[in-house]
């Protein structure tokens, strides 16, 4: 049976922090919001899902090339948006740790590297 939906389910200490960065600032859509018994929950709509698999070798490559140093771990979101360079900035603003500024890759991109809230390392990049 294919997969219909692939579903990043990130637990956020600061669940107003999150929601605001991600929905607000980011501009993912709001899909559905529920209140359990127990708390909230807020899925938000970031466009096509893909699952992007790498070698750690290549993921160090990857960092390397956005970064300059190896600093992900198993786990990184990769955004593409229209604009890095406002979207790096706008993320900032907001509270994000820039870790690699917008730059020209081999993959004709333009890629920023940052950690967003909940501990998210985030890569943005706009196709060239």
């Amino acid at each position: 049976m294919p997969v219909r939906q692939l579903r990043l389910v990130v637990t956020a200490a600061d669940y107003d922090e999150a929601v605001h960065f991600y929905r607000d600032v980011l501009g993912l859509g709001e899909r559905d919001a529920v209140q359990s018994p127990n708390g909230r929950v807020m899925i938000l709509d970031a466009g096509q899902a893909t699952l992007e698999l790498a070698e750690p070798s290549t993921a160090e490559y990857i960092d390397e090339v956005e970064v300059g140093r190896r600093v992900a771990g198993h786990i990184r979101v990769a955004f593409e948006v229209d604009d890095t360079r406002a979207t790096t900035a706008a993320l900032a603003e907001a509270g994000a740790e820039i870790l690699g500024e917008p730059r020209r890759t081999p993959f004709r991109s333009t890629n920023a590297r940052l950690t967003g809230p909940a501990g998210l390392q985030l890569t943005l990049f706009q196709m060239d």
